[in-house]
């Protein structure tokens, strides 16, 4: 009997969430990738079927490459088999694979490892990337198969070695504050010129007044009048004081506003673990819920959630999360402060395969399925991140970094409001639409 098997190639991409089941990333190596269409370039092969043969290999063994690996461990990781994929992954790299292939087989690994819950294992391999196969460590902080090893302090001193190394770990998004800021306050640069325009306007005619209220005290048949001359002084100075005033008044605003943009990008980076014990980040569940966070200490935040509970039907329906930080229970990680040093083996003209990437994009499935395990309340991850953030809110609201507070976001992620001690939830169902309102829908 012989059963005709299709072959074909597909092309090495990243790794699939296996949430969505389906490839986010672009496709890389296209010169190498051959993709063959089922009714045009189908090669058929037959595999012989007998009791004497059972231990013969089949062909597709027999051709068995580093890039047909990484591609059969990226469909295995899609479907949820980790371990299977794991074994794919290892396998490339035992194919003496080319830089480019190596780099998506220790990748993918890692986020296998990271599905896991092995941190070490994941940090090992994303080291071993970053250091020998020039990936870029804007990859691993913005894909959400990452996102519980992100949470560990594996990543930490994965990332402090980077800096180290001169990585760049992720901050190069202040680089870009000033431009969003712009875009929120787009006549900001025209009041600074014309601040600066007038300022040096006034400068320049009391630099000319000077002289001539010296000559008008002296007196003389020529000499300027001298209240008109000390009336054009005072006018000068006045001007000068008034446009300087409002350059570093906008400067301060600038500050605070940049201020603002980094903590909710910090914000968007702070994760989760929700009921079904899954780790996202914030960012992944805008749009989706409202998360209310209480800090404080424990016997206060218990008991507000103790009257939350009172009103869950209508706070589930307006899309709140309960986001509980306990003071004193998260701790920094000790970090060893190490650099990766040189790279031998690094190939310094090799592109990064994270340059496509969509900065945690999520697909509608992926959305779905994501309500579908929020629950009423999450856990937080590296509770000394969240205390962090909040006591750096708190000092630019005013507030005594320490006090009891809650901290109500919008759907979009940005804070709603605040306020001291514990919120009232009665209240809160007032203020806030449910989530089919249209309000609700403008808020997104």
């Amino acid at each position: 009997m012989a059963v005709a098997a299709l072959v074909s190639q597909q092309p090495l991409c990243f790794s699939n969430s296996i949430a969505t089941g389906r490839t986010r990333h672009k496709p890389w190596l296209p010169t190498k990738t051959i993709i063959l269409n089922p009714q045009k370039k189908a090669h058929l092969c037959s595999i012989s079927c007998s009791s004497s043969s059972s231990t013969s290999q089949s062909p597709e063994t027999n051709a068995e490459t580093a890039e047909s690996c990484v591609n059969l461990g990226l469909s295995l990781f899609s479907k949820g088999r980790v371990k299977d994929a794991l074994v794919q992954f290892d396998t490339a790299l035992s194919l003496d694979p080319n830089p480019v292939e190596a780099q998506a087989a220790l990748y993918n690994k890692a986020c296998c490892h990271a599905y896991c819950g092995e941190g070490k294992k994941a940090a090992d391999c994303l080291r071993t990337a970053l250091r020998d196969y020039n990936l870029k460590f804007g990859t691993i902080l913005n894909d959400p198969d990452l996102a519980s090893f992100r949470a560990l302090p594996e990543f930490k001193e994965l990332q402090e070695e980077a800096r180290l190394g001169g990585e760049d770990i992720g901050y190069s998004f202040r680089r870009d504050l000033k431009l969003i800021g712009e875009v929120q306050a787009p006549f900001r640069g025209v009041r600074r010129f014309f601040s600066v325009a007038l300022s040096a306007a006034a400068g320049i005619s009391l630099f000319f007044t000077v002289p001539r209220l010296l000559r008008a005290i002296e007196g003389g048949d020529d000499a300027p009048d001298l209240i008109e001359t000390a009336e054009n002084l005072a006018i000068n100075i006045g001007g000068i004081i008034v446009f300087i005033t409002l350059f570093l008044w906008d400067n301060k605003k600038e500050e605070e506003q940049l201020a603002q943009i980094s903590r909710d990008e910090t914000l968007s980076r702070l994760p989760l673990r929700l009921s079904t014990n899954r780790i996202v980040e914030l960012v992944q569940l805008r749009d989706t819920v409202r998360p209310v966070i209480l800090a404080g200490r424990k016997e206060t935040v218990s008991l507000a959630i103790q009257k939350a509970e009172r009103f869950r039907t209508d706070l589930l329906r307006r899309g709140v999360l309960l986001v509980p930080v306990i003071w004193g229970e998260g701790r920094a990680p000790q970090v060893e402060k190490k650099g990766f040093g040189l790279a031998p083996k690094a190939a310094a003209g090799l592109p990064s395969i994270g340059e496509d990437f969509e900065k945690r994009a999520q697909s509608i499935t992926a959305k779905s399925k994501l309500k579908s395990e929020i629950r009423f309340k999450a856990e937080v991850v590296s509770p000394s991140e969240w205390e962090r953030w909040i006591r750096d809110q708190q000092k630019s609201e005013g507030v005594n970094p320490g006090e009891d507070v809650y901290i109500i976001l919008r759907l979009d992620g940005r804070v709603r409001r605040s306020g001291k001690g514990m919120p009232d939830w009665q209240q809160i169902v007032q203020e806030l639409p449910p989530m089919e309102a249209l309000l609700s829908k403008l808020e997104r």
